[in-house]
């Protein structure tokens, strides 16, 4: 699988057992970012309009503002994103369901803070990119 090589693979491997350094966590978005691009959400943009609308506006304004993210539960994303979506992310991460909402609820808050340095999403992050690539 080509996901799982090169640096993004290091990065994956080290999001998965738990172990980000500071230059995997500037990574973290593009680690996302290709795995939603195999999934309907197509992006981090996309998740988080999805994650908005199931509830999580609170979540996701502390996670593309400068301050401390606010946490989300596993509970919250499957909730918010629907078994469906759930499925495709897991598979692409190739965990079963439990394990990928546990990963997504550590990692994904700070992804997004990475890929909004400007409390904003930088362009190849947002949802219209889905198209490209």
């Amino acid at each position: 699988m080509s996901l799982l090589e090169g640096v993004l693979g290091e990065v994956l491997k080290g999001v998965l057992n738990g172990n980000v350094n500071q230059q995997q966590q500037s990574q973290l978005p593009d680690v996302f970012g290709n795995i939603l691009k195999n999934t309907d959400l197509g992006s981090i943009g996309g998740l988080l309009k999805q994650l908005q609308e199931g509830g999580l506006e609170k979540q996701i304004g502390s996670w593309l503002g400068n301050g401390q993210n606010l946490p989300v539960s596993p509970t919250q994303i499957k909730e918010a994103l629907g078994n469906e979506q759930v499925k495709q992310i897991a598979k692409q991460l190739g965990l079963p369901v439990d394990e990928a909402l546990k990963k997504m609820s550590e990692f994904f808050p700070e992804a997004v803070n990475q890929a909004s340095p400007t409390g904003e999403l930088g362009t190849a992050h947002k949802a219209e990119s889905r198209g490209r690539g």
